[in-house]
């Protein structure tokens, strides 16, 4: 039990890692971050950031590869981070006519970040 507590709390700190290291990668690509970890009643978005008045809403994977990383990423999660992404624009001024766009950011085992920007649409 304790090893298995152990490995739980090891990736629980990797992926907070993952995620301070892609945000900030938005920060210095001029796209503040505005949210992390932000909860509704639909669910978690990693990091929520802008670039003007669009927002942006990130959803962090972190493995020892690129493409094990993508494959964590299953359609149930992708309606989960929808569904919240338009219950946080339910607080925008412009509602859902928001500029939007949905990133996943894979992170590597060493770190390595590659954003897919507008992933939802692909």
């Amino acid at each position: 039990m304790q090893m298995q507590s152990d490995r739980g709390r090891r990736s629980h700190l990797v992926g907070l890692a993952a995620e301070d290291r892609v945000a900030s990668h938005y920060d210095r690509g001029g796209m503040p971050v505005c949210n992390r970890r932000w909860r509704g009643l639909s669910g978690e978005i990693d990091i929520v950031a802008r670039d003007g008045d669009k927002v942006i809403f990130v959803e962090v994977k972190q493995s020892r590869t690129h493409a094990a990383a993508a494959a964590h990423l299953s359609p149930r999660q992708m309606q989960r981070i929808w569904n919240a992404a338009a219950e946080f624009l339910d607080g925008e001024p412009r509602g859902a006519l928001t500029e939007v766009r949905i990133d996943v950011a894979l992170v590597d085992g060493t770190g390595r970040i590659e954003i897919v920007e507008n992933a939802f649409a692909a």
